[in-house]
């Protein structure tokens, strides 16, 4: 009787599993027989599966007609800098800021001074207000369930080196600048994972900490002091990992050629900041953005996409392709340098350090088509902002139309052409995001668009992950 019902239980199971194969919107024989129909014979696939299964496929996909020598000369060029590094870290944001910023000061001197600006310094403070950013939020929606949507997008990310150069001016207004030989890069500076990781762990655990604080009702000055505390802890894992950070220096400028054209002075972090950059960055410069979703000429502010809880979130002004462009050849003309962000890694030939919509013919390597708009391909998650770099360059025809951009990037001097990379305009117009642009080069008409109140946009959106 025993053996009569095993064998019933394993039939009534076997003809479950085939029922719950059969539903409507699975792969059924049937189907797997027509996609496999579809395929063309072996022998015509022969030779290209077996270079695609031995080989990289952008190898393969690379066209020749693409392989042309690059014209590496511009009608537009700003001075030539030092190229930067930020090895294995997602830090692009400030090293394009903070190469933005010494540019500046090198034109204002008329490059007669060198300067480079440390990056281990602000990525301390960056962090850890990132840090007071989680926790506070934590706090802020300390009385919502914990699978709520924004609970969940601070529990999902908690911290990263991921920014844009609302970050660096919040940053550096705040905690002050200091060159790279008074603070240098330290190995978790430049190999951010593990420290990362550690991190968020811990800032996990604090969280969990705070929210039971929050819902039993304890007093804002007792959470506060809990909140203190636990930032204590992140300072030290900080200190540990990058330095602890300089409070005092002396400094002399040098030129070029490492001499001294000043005097040894003592600096605080702030004081240098203001004698190097100015008394403010905020309120001298707009952030554009090229978001076909969206209407044009309208200013949009995303929540919680900033740097330190009591700073800017990031608000930008979405202007056309022609717009920008207008606006980035204006600063250029005039020797300044923009920060720039781009979906960088869409058909770039490292190698060359080369971006064009033509390197790599993946579509007929696959017999398909890849036919998304710029729009479709931000809406469903196929592109959007992932670099920052240095708009450096362009090169204008008999029209004054740009033909083509150099920037400079962070991935050491071996990298692309003498560490930048060259686009063509319509690689640029494809896949080039967000631009910062100082209000001098602004029209009056688009300065105004800017101070609209912006429509409030949600952090998971899939334009707006950070730079990294």
């Amino acid at each position: 009787m025993k053996k009569r019902m095993f064998y019933l239980a394993a039939a009534l199971v076997m003809v479950s599993n085939v029922a719950a194969q059969q539903k409507d919107g699975g792969i059924s024989p049937q189907m797997l027989q027509e996609i496999e129909k579809a395929q063309p014979a072996a022998s015509a696939q022969k030779a290209i599966a077996n270079a695609i299964a031995n080989n990289n496929i952008d190898d393969i996909a690379r066209s020749r007609e693409s392989q042309f020598a690059i014209d590496t000369n511009f009608s537009i060029e700003t001075p030539k800098q030092d190229i930067t590094n930020q090895k294995q870290s997602g830090r692009c944001w400030m090293f394009s800021g903070l190469n933005v910023l010494r540019a500046d000061f090198a034109k204002t001197h008329k490059d007669s001074i060198k300067i480079t600006f440390s990056q281990d310094y602000l990525f301390f403070y960056d962090q850890l207000e990132k840090a007071n950013l989680f926790l506070q939020g934590i706090i802020d929606t300390g009385k919502k369930p914990i699978d709520d949507e924004r609970v969940r997008f601070f529990l999902q990310n908690p911290i990263g080196d991921g920014g844009t150069f609302c970050g660096v001016a919040d940053l550096a207004e705040k905690y002050g600048l200091v060159p790279t030989e008074v603070c240098p890069e330290t190995f978790s500076a430049e190999n951010t994972s593990k420290m990362r990781t550690l991190i968020k762990s811990k800032l996990r655990e604090q969280a969990l900490q705070l929210r039971e604080l929050v819902q039993t009702g304890k007093s804002s000055s007792v959470i506060r002091k809990h909140k203190t505390d636990m930032l204590a802890e992140i300072y030290r894992m900080l200190s540990l990992t990058l330095g602890e950070p300089v409070k005092q220096f002396t400094y002399a400028f040098r030129n070029k050629d490492g001499k001294r054209v000043s005097e040894p002075r003592q600096y605080t972090p702030l004081s240098f900041f203001h004698e190097v950059v100015g008394e403010k960055l905020n309120g001298t410069f707009i952030m554009v953005m090229n978001d076909p979703r969206r209407p044009y000429h309208k200013t949009y502010e995303v929540e919680y996409d900033r740097h330190t809880y009591d700073g800017h979130n990031w608000k930008y002004l979405n202007l056309p392709m022609d717009d920008i462009e207008q606006l980035a050849i204006a600063q250029l003309k005039d020797g300044h340098k923009l920060y720039s962000s781009y979906d960088v890694g869409k058909q770039l030939d490292r190698k060359r350090g080369y971006l064009d919509l033509d390197n790599y013919d993946y579509a007929s390597l696959f017999s398909t088509t890849f036919n998304m708009d710029k729009a479709q391909r931000i809406s469903t998650f196929d592109s959007g902002s992932t670099h920052a770099m240095t708009l450096t360059a362009v090169d204008l025809d008999a029209q004054g139309k740009a033909t083509k951009w150099k920037v400079e990037n962070s991935w050491g001097s071996d990298s692309g052409v003498k560490g930048c990379l060259i686009m063509t305009d319509r690689w640029f117009r494809e896949y080039m995001f967000r631009l910062v642009v100082s209000k001098k080069y602004v029209p009056e008409t688009l300065l105004k668009e800017a101070e609209q109140k912006p429509v409030m946009v949600m952090p998971e959106d899939p334009l707006f992950s950070a730079d990294e």
